[in-house]
């Protein structure tokens, strides 16, 4: 089969190529099952849902059918929102359980969170009870919090055992956790009083007390964490695992690694969809949704472009009497706009990562005032010495040097300035950060051009 995938050079490293889309679906099209079953069973499931979120609804659904109840489970975890969900309405309950119950308890969650209450009863229904009893639990947390990222599955032992005792335990358990890194150890109240390496166990003899091979500098998480502060604790601890803790410090599951990563990586790219104004979306959505989720922050930016104008229409004898302002006005506010942007994601992303403290703030903010004033000087003497010869005006170099100045200092201090405002607010700096920081150096540039031309060359 590896032989078969071959045919198929890649494109890149990682990703899918045209042949290989264009195979699956030619077999579909011929209703072959086998076929399809040998181009897919190679294929990682992360890529096998590359090809899901890359063909129409239609190739979709037809993909699927032929599939049947051969399907992955672990394909459906790895599909973007818009077509999990709804992948998983066209999915038969039976079929759909089916595959469900391959997977592990935060995955399931992951999976029936969003499912209409009708479809993720039947669904729960047709698990083992078991299961049935961790995922209703999982789904009582708060939704962002470690309830729900967390998976039920857990190695745990109690502090007298030796090595050979969890050797032994793990040899007999018949549902072990997919993937694990430690083994929880835990006092006669399932408190975690410490961790044990799977490579320390593997290392050791027998008779290795546990007691003695556990790393009790470890870290628990509550179960009411949100996910954000989760994911930062792995990345600033260089956590593999964790154990999560209810109120009472009784554990009740795990975060591995690669759900940790999994929500930094969505919170980085939720800042940087924010930043831009494009929200919560994906390449799969309809276009009504991305249109409502973008109508609003277009509607903000009109707001601001209406304040903008008003300022320059302040000023429409000057530009009538210099036409040349006109030419050069959108130089000034498009560098300011540039710089303040590039200061703007700087601070949101360390605010995001706690990079961004009290106790540096304002050495922070006095580092990008500078740079914008430092910036702002050379600039100014660039364009200075362009407007002059351009319109062989001395005095409109200066004038258009002295507003550059003006604004990429702004533009520095508003770019730190307005998110850490925002922050102390309660307000997503991301979020909201860029209308303000545009509405600042749109007016300031405008009004320090078109003001210093009113008072220097008219």
């Amino acid at each position: 089969m590896m032989d078969q995938l071959s045919n198929f050079p890649a494109e890149d490293d990682y990703g899918l190529n045209l042949s290989l889309v264009e195979a699956v679906l030619e077999t579909v099209e011929q209703g072959s099952q086998q076929q399809l079953l040998s181009l897919l069973e190679p294929l990682h499931g992360a890529d096998i849902a590359d090809i899901l979120e890359q063909i129409s609804p239609s190739e979709r659904e037809a993909m699927l059918t032929l599939w049947g109840r051969e399907i992955d489970a672990e394909v459906l975890s790895e599909l973007e929102e818009g077509i999990r969900d709804e992948v998983m309405r066209d999915l038969p309950d039976d079929l759909l359980a089916q595959a469900v119950r391959e997977l592990e308890t935060d995955d399931v969650v992951y999976l029936v969170e969003d499912l209409k209450e009708p479809q993720q009863e039947k669904l729960l229904e047709k698990l083992d009870v078991v299961d049935r009893i961790a995922v209703v639990q999982a789904l009582s947390y708060k939704e962002d919090t470690a309830g729900r990222l967390m998976q039920r599955e857990v190695v745990v032992a109690p502090e007298h055992w030796k090595v050979g005792d969890i050797i032994d335990y793990m040899r007999r358990a018949e549902n072990l956790p997919e993937s694990f890194y430690d083994v929880i150890v835990v006092n006669p109240l399932m408190h975690p009083v410490g961790e044990v390496r799977l490579a320390t166990i593997m290392g050791a003899g027998r008779e290795a007390p546990i007691s003695d091979l556990m790393e009790k500098d470890f870290r628990t998480i509550p179960v009411d964490q949100d996910i954000e502060d989760v994911a930062y604790a792995f990345n600033q601890y260089h956590m593999v695992s964790a154990p999560v803790v209810d109120l009472e410090g009784r554990l009740v599951g795990a975060i591995t690694i690669d759900d940790a990563m999994e929500v930094l990586e969505d919170e980085v790219e939720e800042d940087m969809n924010r930043l831009a104004g494009v929200g919560d979306e994906d390449l799969t959505d309809k276009v009504w949704r991305i249109t409502k989720a973008r109508f609003p922050w277009l509607a903000v930016n009109l707001v601001t472009s209406i304040l903008a104008s008003i300022v320059i229409a302040q000023f429409t004898d000057v530009i009538e009497a210099i036409v040349a302002l006109a030419v050069l006005l959108p130089i000034v506010a498009s560098m300011g706009g540039n710089a303040a942007t590039q200061t703007l994601t700087v601070a949101v992303r360390a605010i995001a990562t706690h990079d961004l403290t009290p106790s540096n703030a304002m050495r922070i903010v006095l580092r990008e005032t500078l740079v914008g004033l430092v910036n702002g000087l050379v600039f100014a003497v660039i364009i200075g010495f362009v407007g002059a010869f351009w319109f062989e005006n001395p005095m409109l170099g200066v004038v258009l040097g002295l507003a550059m100045i003006a604004n990429l200092f702004v533009a520095g201090m508003a770019g730190i300035l307005v998110p850490i405002t925002l922050d102390k607010l309660g307000a997503d700096p991301a979020l909201a950060s860029g209308a303000f920081v545009t509405t600042v150096t749109d007016i300031v540039g405008f009004f320090s051009f078109l003001g210093l031309a009113a008072l220097m060359l008219v």
